[in-house]
């Protein structure tokens, strides 16, 4: 699932002036969680996966091309049909965390998954334990089964750290109460967490949005309530983070993973060092970016010093309307069918086929996602929609994923996947197009200054925040090996960074330490946040080669998102010119965001 942008909730619940907005329609995985269909799925997983077993345990070696190529097809086959049911409980999940019943079905669901999947533990084992050049033998027998070497590579490049048999198989086994467990009770007790701002109970999604209003002392009023939450719940969330990082390095010191960032980065299909590549750039551009950016809007905004509820504040002139559904579905569908008609094509099927849900109910998960489910069905969109100008980038945003998530479909359920570092590209990608048509459209300076702005503060929320709470997650994960952390060493290692990454120009209420609690990729996904830095510098690349106007450009785009997992970035970005390995390539991304804040110091001097 691509949890996506859930770090600055900035939606908030729909209602009247917004249109009438659309829920899902989860009939088209199942029709309901006692359905014959959902009974027939899981009896025949559970037949599959024991046929699996003892058709191919302790054979693989033994197995010519033909052979193999029925054992990926099957596991493959055996991968659809649990993605598909995982895919329905988890949906129906999100849409009411606290519903007791949806709860339970979603851990039946896994907990029975789980228990007919453990025989399957042998294949990826077994799989590894073929030789180089048997299996270069067999590949090059069979095209069909070199379509999907890479998915080989991927499984290889963790023979490394392969442990036996049977601990993988305990592993599988116990994961339902190992880390699962811990993500479900931050889930919930998230979903449940009330606060109060002028005497009126909030959700955690109401009340961020509201660091987002235009009056500081609601967004003053807001923040205190998020701080006195967060710190009557604090001792709770650092015994799951705890739990998390320690969990994680054992796993990681059995499988001799040499950093805790190594599982990532072979899950991403990326090189440590291009992502330290892309840190060091980042870093070394703070006061080039948000430094240089925050200390002008604490001029537009009239103050000397800012504080952390001034960050995300709108500007003194922005425009506070509310903008409709149905404008802001014509909005992003225009954009996307100005770059191509094929990209509003199949974009659209998402707005009339109750593929999306967009408004804010009691108990609904917080952020913004998009989540393919399996290639024989189609994505699902999950937004928060208050009908603010972000809430509508945000829907651009997620309606990319859903065009890559479509258009990878193509590839099958097991190279359909893309790595997190290329995951983001159409997203970010749609987005840019997006808020160009918006730029190009703007009617005077001060809209276009407006409009410039928060396309800065969302690039410095996605470039220059990812990467400073990448940080603190190595730094979380570091300080963990060394012992039981307390939540004033959390807290601490949580300001660490943000000083550095926000700049002078900030001061830090008692109680922003806490603020690190609410956030669910720490805990759901260990280092994921990179990705979203790694896709925006991406796109700002790849939007520059259009923007030179590259004849081919659309074709080569289409042709990248088609690809899905099935090539390393590297051969995806190549027919570009670009390459991320290469130091200077960060730099051209990050560039993009300069020019625009250069753009806006020039109208503060105009």
């Amino acid at each position: 699932m691509t949890d996506d942008r859930t770090f600055d909730a900035v939606t908030e619940t729909g209602g009247s002036p917004m249109g009438d907005l659309p829920e899902w329609d989860l009939t088209h995985l199942y029709p309901a969680t006692d359905s014959a269909e959902i009974k027939r799925d899981l009896d025949w997983l559970e037949d599959a996966c024991t046929r699996f077993a003892a058709d191919f345990e302790g054979k693989l070696a033994d197995l010519d091309a033909a052979g193999l190529l029925e054992a990926v097809q099957r596991d493959e086959k055996i991968n659809e049909i649990a993605g598909r049911i995982m895919s329905y409980a988890g949906l129906r999940y999100y849409q009411i965390t606290t519903d007791n019943d949806r709860a339970k079905f979603m851990a039946d669901m896994q907990d029975r998954i789980t228990t007919y999947t453990t025989p399957l533990v042998f294949y990826g084992l077994e799989f590894n334990r073929l030789p180089d050049d048997h299996l270069d033998t067999l590949l090059a027998q069979n095209e069909e089964l070199r379509r999907y070497k890479p998915v080989f590579d991927r499984m290889r490049a963790m023979r490394p750290h392969q442990l036996s048999d049977e601990l993988e198989k305990f592993l599988h086994d116990q994961s339902t109460v190992g880390a699962a467990a811990w993500n479900r009770l931050f889930d919930e007790t998230m979903a449940a967490l009330t606060f109060v701002v002028d005497a009126e109970e909030l959700s955690l999604e109401s009340t961020l949005n509201l660091l987002t209003d235009s009056d500081r002392s609601k967004r003053e009023a807001a923040a205190m309530a998020l701080s006195d939450v967060f710190a009557q719940n604090v001792k709770l969330f650092a015994r799951i983070h705890n739990t998390l990082a320690k969990e994680k390095e054992i796993e990681d010191r059995w499988r001799k993973m040499p950093t805790p960032q190594t599982g990532r980065h072979l899950s991403n299909h990326v090189e440590p060092e291009v992502v330290e590549a892309l840190r060091n750039a980042v870093v070394a551009a703070y006061p080039r970016l948000s430094h240089r950016y925050y200390a002008l809007k604490a001029r537009w905004l009239g103050l000397e010093r800012m504080e952390t509820w001034d960050r995300n504040a709108p500007l003194p002139r922005e425009d506070e309307r509310l903008v409709g559904w149905d404008e802001a579905q014509q909005t992003v569908l225009d954009a996307y069918a100005g770059f191509s008609p094929d990209m509003a094509d199949l974009a659209k099927p998402f707005f009339t086929e109750g593929w999306i849900d967009a408004a804010v109910k009691p108990g609904k998960a917080p952020g913004a996602f998009a989540h393919p489910t399996v290639t024989t069905v189609h994505p699902y969109v999950m937004l928060n929609y208050l009908g603010k100008p972000r809430d509508v980038m945000t829907l651009a945003h997620e309606l990319g994923h859903g065009v890559h998530q479509r258009l990878a479909a193509g590839q099958g359920e097991l190279l359909s996947s893309t790595p997190l570092t290329l995951a983001e590209t159409a997203s970010v990608f749609g987005e840019m197009l997006t808020f160009r048509k918006l730029l190009d459209g703007a009617k005077t300076p001060a809209e276009r200054k407006v409009l410039l702005a928060g396309k800065v503060e969302d690039m410095i929320n996605t470039v220059v925040r990812q990467i400073a709470f990448y940080d603190f997650e190595c730094k979380l994960h570091a300080a963990r090996a060394g012992g039981e952390l307390t939540p004033d060493d959390i807290n601490a290692l949580w300001m660490s960074v943000q000083a550095e990454s926000l700049g002078p120009v900030f001061d830090f209420h008692e109680g922003y330490e806490t603020f690190w609690s609410y956030i669910p990729h720490f805990v759901h996904s260990p280092f994921y946040v990179y990705a979203y830095a790694f896709g925006d510098g991406l796109v700002n690349a790849l939007y520059a080669v259009y923007e030179e106007g590259d004849p081919d450009f659309q074709a080569k785009y289409f042709d990248m998102l088609k690809a899905g997992g099935s090539k390393h970035h590297k051969e995806l970005l190549e027919p570009f010119g670009l390459d991320a390995s290469d130091p200077a390539f960060w730099d051209k991304g990050l560039s993009m965001i300069e020019s625009m804040i250069d753009e806006l110091e020039a109208m503060e001097d105009a």
